[in-house]
């Protein structure tokens, strides 16, 4: 089966120009929050809306306790709510420390709230940037990897909704890594990509079973042909064509700049399914105007079929400001 996807540009506004902020879709509307617009510069604290039900709208929320400004971070959405750990707030390499708690932001008040974790003295995640979330949608938010105050992390914490306590999990395959991509689809946590220190991460999707707190690997050819290529700072989705479950990959940054941070390295813009059942990689032959490149950007679901991408980095080391959806089909 033949999946297609027509991009959609849906706004562009100076006051999104940012990388490395979060996106994260609730009943309709994107909230994005965090970011840098200069390298290492937080951009601001607010929350910024855009709706895609009717009149496509743009809107900023300001909430009397707030997350401070930061970059890196990394969210996921459980129960219409959405929730976000660390980060950094500047050019110093450590990362923001708030002691193994989560904000989560409510989009129905507009307001934050700060959970910690019930005992104070059990074990949680180091604090980090350039990591990544994703949840069941039951009652675990899941945390993976990332640029540690030293080092990079390939470490896998689930954090319960319900007894608000962090559980540490088995250890992920291959290298520690940052700018790695994880979603969670059919019962199974999925992992690919990411910036290892030295080379961007490619051809092997980890595969995570809750039940047996075991991974297991599928390796494949990333040569552009059989499979994507290696990357980092991408995006990787679960999505619904047909009735029928998919990864999502798009975008991200390969060979990057040689002045690591503050420059751009090369930037694509290829979209990728993978057929869950059928274990195969396909391009999405896509229709429309095509976004920039870019990698250092957000994205997440729209529905069933639909992915929502905003901001970025491109290749020219500029900023992006815009906001797209791609609509699947096969």
């Amino acid at each position: 089966m033949t999946i297609t996807g027509t991009w959609h540009k849906a706004l562009e506004a100076e006051i999104l120009q940012r990388s490395s902020q979060i996106v994260s879709v609730v009943d309709g509307n994107a909230y994005i929050f965090g970011g840098e617009l200069r390298p290492r510069e937080p951009r601001d604290n607010d929350v910024h809306v855009f709706s895609f039900d009717g009149d496509a709208t743009l809107s900023t929320k300001q909430a009397s306790q707030s997350p401070s400004a930061r970059v890196g971070a990394a969210s996921a959405t459980l129960h219409g709510k959405i929730y976000l750990f660390s980060g950094r707030d500047g050019a110093e390499a450590a990362p923001l420390n708030e002691a193994g708690s989560l904000w989560e932001f409510d989009p129905a008040t507009g307001s934050w709230t700060l959970v910690s974790p019930s005992d104070s003295t059990s074990r949680y995640p180091a604090s980090r940037s350039y990591h990544c979330m994703t949840s069941d949608g039951i009652d675990k938010i899941y945390l993976h990897a990332g640029c540690l105050e030293q080092g990079r992390g390939g470490d896998l914490w689930a954090f319960s909704l319900s007894t608000k306590e962090w559980t540490e999990l088995s250890t992920a395959p291959g290298s520690p890594r940052g700018g790695t991509s994880i979603t969670f689809a059919n019962g199974k946590l999925y992992r690919m990509n990411g910036f290892n220190g030295k080379t961007e991460e490619g051809g092997v999707l980890d595969i995570y079973s809750p039940e047996k707190n075991t991974w297991s690997s599928h390796e494949f050819a990333p040569d552009g042909k059989s499979g994507p290529t290696p990357r980092s700072v991408a995006a990787l989705l679960p999505v619904s064509v047909s009735g029928k479950t998919y990864l999502a990959t798009l975008f991200g940054e390969r060979d990057p700049s040689s002045l690591g941070h503050q420059g751009a390295g090369k930037m694509l813009s290829d979209v990728w399914v993978f057929d869950i059942e059928g274990k195969t990689w396909e391009e999405v032959d896509v229709k429309g105007g095509v976004p920039d490149a870019r990698g250092w950007f957000d994205a997440d679901v729209l529905g069933e079929d639909t992915v929502v991408v905003q901001g970025g980095l491109g290749e020219d080391n500029e900023r992006l400001r815009d906001v797209w959806s791609l609509k699947l089909s096969s």
